[in-house]
């Protein structure tokens, strides 16, 4: 069944065990599946991700238990690696023999698994600051702050960075964050800290699953030698785009992320932060259509 909201249209469809799945579509072409991070956000913050729908069909999904998605009966299939079945359900819904793919953030880990276990089904993978478990690729505490630091010298992002700090310190201590630490240190995650970015970042917590998220890189959801060994053989072109001031990942990660690939190339967005799209919209577009026009 499908609803519809001025140009972007709402479908349904059933996955495997039974839950109810929605997915958002803008734009005309080429479809272009969309797996949006948080980890656990519905796929709403990506709006038409910088006009990338102005060429493309998009096809943003809604994870089970985030936005329009139900809730499913088995809270343990929020794991990531439950949601590869997800994935392949939309695109056998859809039709589609094989498939374009971008993902954001933490759905990167979706995307390296999903290509992993499915590699002839995707054609072109655009990787989006995306974060590597699956690919035991990570992030030193000191690496991280080494790039916040590099903002300090005036507000707010003197505060996000102390901020910032608390918040990894208490990782380190096996302690929670506190929530306002994590609200504090926001401005880290953006290129500008304007009425958009502040408007984007508010959403997050009424947009986030936490339990989900909570569950999403849960014991057991990684083999990173499987996975890296799987990705080698995979065939199709990769393209994973960094944003310059980003810390997670790091222009320096993403690098070594593409590397896997055998046909993987890196970019860095000047100016941008985690969210790409909104620091620089006509250059992230251009760019990623680019990509899944030529595969360069």
């Amino acid at each position: 069944m499908s609803t519809s909201t001025h140009s972007t249209c709402t479908f349904t469809f059933t996955a495997d065990d039974g839950t109810e799945l929605a997915y958002h579509v803008q734009g005309e072409g080429e479809p272009l599946i969309c797996l949006p991070g948080g980890a656990m956000r519905a796929s709403a913050y990506l709006g038409d991700l910088g006009g990338l729908s102005a060429g493309r069909r998009l096809i943003l999904l809604d994870l089970r238990g985030t936005g329009d998605s139900a809730v499913p009966a088995d809270p343990s299939t929020y794991r990531v690696d439950h949601q590869v079945a997800d994935v392949e359900a939309l695109r056998i819904h859809l039709g589609l023999d094989g498939v374009d793919l971008l993902a954001h953030s933490a759905a990167g880990n979706l995307a390296l698994l999903y290509t992993a276990a499915h590699p002839r089904r995707v054609r072109r993978l655009a990787m989006i600051t995306p974060t590597c478990w699956a690919v035991d690729l990570t992030e030193s505490p000191e690496a991280r702050l080494a790039d916040v630091r590099r903002r300090g010298g005036s507000e707010p992002y003197d505060t996000a960075i102390a901020a910032y700090e608390r918040a990894l310190a208490a990782l380190a201590a096996g302690e929670v964050p506190a929530e306002a630490d994590w609200a504090a240190a926001m401005p880290l995650a953006y290129g500008r800290w304007d009425g958009e970015a502040r408007a984007h970042a508010a959403l997050s917590p009424v947009q986030k699953n936490a339990e989900a998220s909570a569950a999403f890189a849960g014991p057991g959801a990684f083999d990173p030698p499987a996975t890296r060994a799987a990705l080698g053989r995979f065939a199709g072109e990769v393209l994973v785009l960094a944003g310059e001031l980003d810390s997670n990942p790091s222009p320096a990660l993403a690098a070594r992320l593409a590397q896997l690939f055998a046909r993987g190339v890196v970019d860095v967005q000047r100016g941008g932060g985690h969210f790409p799209w909104l620091d620089g919209a006509p250059w992230f577009a251009a760019r990623v259509e680019r990509f899944l026009a030529t595969g360069a």
